[in-house]
């Protein structure tokens, strides 16, 4: 989380250091300036599309550095290591590298018999299933209604 009393200081170190007031710097990025003011006093804080204004107007600010203060500002490409701007998957030796089987998503609508999962029914079993007017193996016994005020009601189908 961006830390509103520190942001506000590197926003000033900004404003000082391309020689802007206030109303221009909003200007320049694209905002209102009651926006850039409000910023400023801390009565609002920073949105993302702020911040990626002042990203795409100022390209010497460094994202690091105007969330958090890491980094250096104005970045420099010759006092910058590639570590510095880049994150990098490492691979994990000892990890095991997923199949195509095991990152494929679950199909939470199949159905699972003797444990194994089915996707579509077959026909034969869809003629056994009972139909309107035969009695269905599993009937409701009864249903709950929960009530924000905390009182309930139940409801018998059967009876």
């Amino acid at each position: 989380m961006v830390n509103t009393e520190d942001f506000i200081k590197r926003i000033e170190i900004l404003l000082d250091y391309y020689s802007l007031n206030a109303s221009s710097f909003a200007d320049k990025i694209g905002v209102q300036r009651s926006s850039l003011s409000h910023l400023l006093s801390g009565r609002n804080k920073p949105s993302l599309d702020f911040i990626l204004k002042i990203l795409d107007v100022f390209p010497e600010v460094d994202l690091y550095w105007i969330l958090n203060g890491k980094g250096i500002f104005p970045k420099n490409k010759h006092n910058t290591s590639p570590d510095d701007n880049v994150l990098v998957a490492q691979n994990k030796p000892n990890a095991p590298t997923p199949t195509p089987k095991e990152i494929e998503p679950e199909n939470l609508f199949s159905e699972i018999q003797n444990g194994i999962t089915q996707n579509n029914v077959d026909v034969e079993k869809r003629k056994k299933e009972p139909q309107l007017n035969e009695t269905p193996l599993n009937e409701v016994e009864k249903i709950v209604f929960f009530y924000t005020n905390g009182t309930f009601k139940v409801f018998h189908p059967n009876t």
